[in-house]
């Protein structure tokens, strides 16, 4: 039997309300990360990504925003609506976070130092001394030089790519169990990037943290994840390994993604092809399957009925997770079969 998962989250529902109606940003989401594995979320801008890990955080403002319905267990316990595990706080000591843009995240009237030892001393009961010493050996450890020095000084005086390390340092200061870094690498240059994607994964390789990755760059998810969620208006539409949602997609916007991202391959010569259309309007979801309107497959029952999960494949290897796809293509009864989609076995 296998071990539960570090983090597990189930029928997660996330509404705001506005002047002009309600918006259901989250519609039943489901997925879970287990020790040492990192879980990428990926999807086109607007599809609930950051809001379905800002809500098992707890830091989606109510009201406007609703949780209506679902579960999140950290190891176990229920974590949606409770702050505490075992008298810890959840936030901060047992899940950190890495903001998307570092600059209007940190503080800018306290010190990089300052704003590290913060969560030291109120999560750990750190003294100050003690809390600033463990602040600049985090920021020698995210490789910020000088990091005496810099302990001591504002964010305004950090490159972006210094800002992003202290951002990970502050994330990581209390060793939480869980790291979630939202679109880690937004602004950086492409050496920055590649140097921010390292230090994640050496962390993890240190500390053995799980990781929710989200982000809609491919490059960065075939880089760092074991396994995928494809998110689609505040559906997961497909989920498995990392392998699977690259050479074995299932559903049609999978591949939409896939044909959309440039190819550094010399070989290959084909052109771009961007997904036509827009998401649907959240304010009224549509009856059926989101991507129906976009989709090169669609069919009547498409725009009439939401798809369940359909299985595709078991997990290639122990760890891996099964093959999901929510399309009404892989219905027993359909016969159509579009070759670049991947059918089950």
């Amino acid at each position: 039997m296998s071990a539960a998962p570090l983090l597990s989250v189930e029928d997660l529902h996330v509404e705001f309300s506005t002047h002009g109606g309600t918006v259901q940003a989250v519609r039943g989401v489901n997925f879970a990360v287990d020790a040492g594995r990192t879980l990428a979320i990926v999807g086109e801008s607007g599809c609930g990504k950051s809001v379905s890990v800002q809500s098992v955080m707890g830091l989606i403002p109510i009201p406007p925003g609703r949780i209506s319905a679902g579960s999140a267990r950290l190891r176990g316990v229920e974590i949606l609506g409770n702050n505490l595990i075992d008298g810890r706080d959840v936030r901060g000591a047992e899940i950190g976070m890495i903001f998307q843009d570092p600059m209007t995240s940190l503080n800018p009237t306290m010190t990089i130092g300052a704003q590290i030892a913060e969560p030291l001393r109120v999560h750990r009961g750190y003294g100050a001394g003690r809390a600033r010493e463990e602040a600049i050996r985090l920021l020698d450890s995210c490789r910020i030089p000088e990091a005496r020095k810099r302990a001591g000084q504002y964010p305004f005086e950090f490159s972006g790519g210094m800002l992003q390390r202290a951002m990970i340092a502050m994330a990581i200061s209390c060793k939480p169990a869980l790291l979630i870094a939202d679109e880690p690498t937004t602004a950086l240059d492409v050496t920055i990037q590649s140097q921010i994607l390292d230090l994640m994964r050496e962390l993890q390789g240190e500390t053995g943290m799980a990781i929710i990755l989200i982000t809609h760059d491919l490059g960065v998810v075939a880089r760092m994840a074991d396994e995928v969620a494809v998110m689609y208006a505040g559906k997961i539409v497909e989920h498995g390994s990392v392998d699977d949602i690259f050479y074995r997609s299932a559903h049609p916007y999978t591949c939409g993604l896939r044909s959309a991202m440039p190819v550094n391959d010399r070989s290959r010569h084909a052109e771009l092809k961007p997904i036509e259309g827009r998401p649907p309007d959240l304010f009224a979801p549509p009856p059926g399957c989101g991507y129906a309107p976009r989709c090169p497959h669609a069919m009547q029952l498409c725009g009439r009925e939401h798809p369940p999960e359909f299985a595709i494949g078991p997990g290639r290897t122990r760890p891996d997770p099964a093959h999901y796809s929510r399309c009404w293509l892989h219905h027993e009864l359909n016969r159509q079969r579009p070759p670049e989609l991947h059918f089950r076995e």
